[in-house]
């Protein structure tokens, strides 16, 4: 009983940031048809970053966490107004590009901060039980706690705003947007900037639990791979059904077999969704 409510716990925190990952590759994809290779690098500089504020300038967390989310949106921004957006036509000028600025933002954090890891501070240093049995880091819990609110504030955005309504239409036509006098620019950098703020938090919060690593944004980029091609390209339903699948897949095979096991789940999803279902489980693009 004990290990199926461990699983329960950390299986739901590893989804979950999964999932915050996911979303922003999946609207970045589904909105503006850009395959960003360096999403999870902004990952990993949320990560230094909050690593820089909290554990070496010793900032006010608050404070920390917010410039370390604004420092990688504006670093995104940049990315697109200045390396993507010139080469969107060529899909593969996109996929070379951005995997190059990927490897660039690794070899720079091994040139300011080293190659080894840096721990970072707790933001909570107490562990908690659940439900009477199960003893949990209140680090993760907050990571959990966390994002699972910046994914329902993200869909009240979609789905209930002016902007999120122009992010569906994009999605779903851009020329007809056009003719409603959708600002289909001003809609990729605000989808660009979302998906940077999911993850920048991302990285903020796990960096406590597993440091922040120079080449954290590898495996990671995989796993966040199969979590779209499992939930379908540019659904959001489903890259979060999938988030939830890859992360307990992954826990469950940790805790059963070995976490080296675990660590090739990802690789295995994609391989079999794309040989006998590429569309995914709900594969569609972003509909309103």
């Amino acid at each position: 009983m004990n290990i199926f409510l461990e699983i329960l716990v950390y299986g739901a925190v590893q989804s979950s940031i999964y999932a915050l990952l996911a979303m922003g590759f999946c609207l970045i994809f589904g909105v503006a048809n850009i395959v960003n290779l360096a999403h999870t690098a902004l990952y990993m500089i949320g990560a230094y970053l909050i690593y820089s504020f909290f554990s070496v300038l010793h900032l006010n967390l608050a404070l920390a966490i917010l410039l370390s989310v604004v420092g990688v949106a504006l670093l995104a921004t940049g990315m697109y107004r200045f390396c993507i957006r010139p080469v969107m036509a060529s899909e593969w000028s996109v996929l070379m590009i951005t995997i190059a600025l990927a490897m660039f933002f690794q070899q720079l954090m091994i040139f300011v901060y080293g190659p080894a890891d840096r721990n970072v501070q707790g933001f909570i240093g107490k562990k908690l039980t659940l439900f009477g049995a199960v003893d949990i880091d209140a680090q993760r819990l907050l990571t959990l706690v966390v994002s699972v609110i910046l994914l329902v504030l993200l869909w009240l955005f979609i789905y209930r705003t002016r902007m999120g309504k122009a992010i569906l239409a994009v999605a779903q036509d851009r020329e007809a947007a056009l003719f409603m006098g959708i600002n289909s620019e001003g809609v990729y950098l605000t989808v660009i900037a979302i998906s940077a703020v999911l993850a920048a938090v991302a990285g903020a919060f796990i960096a406590p639990t597993i440091g922040a690593r120079p080449e954290m944004w590898a495996p990671t980029l995989g796993k966040i791979f199969a979590v779209v091609v499992l939930g379908g390209i540019g659904s959001l339903e489903g890259t979060i059904l999938a988030a939830l699948l890859i992360g307990y897949l992954e826990v469950v095979i940790s805790f059963s077999i070995s976490s080296y096991f675990g660590e090739i789940v990802s690789v295995v999803v994609i391989l079999l969704m794309l040989s006998f279902r590429p569309s995914g489980l709900l594969g569609k693009r972003i509909e309103a």
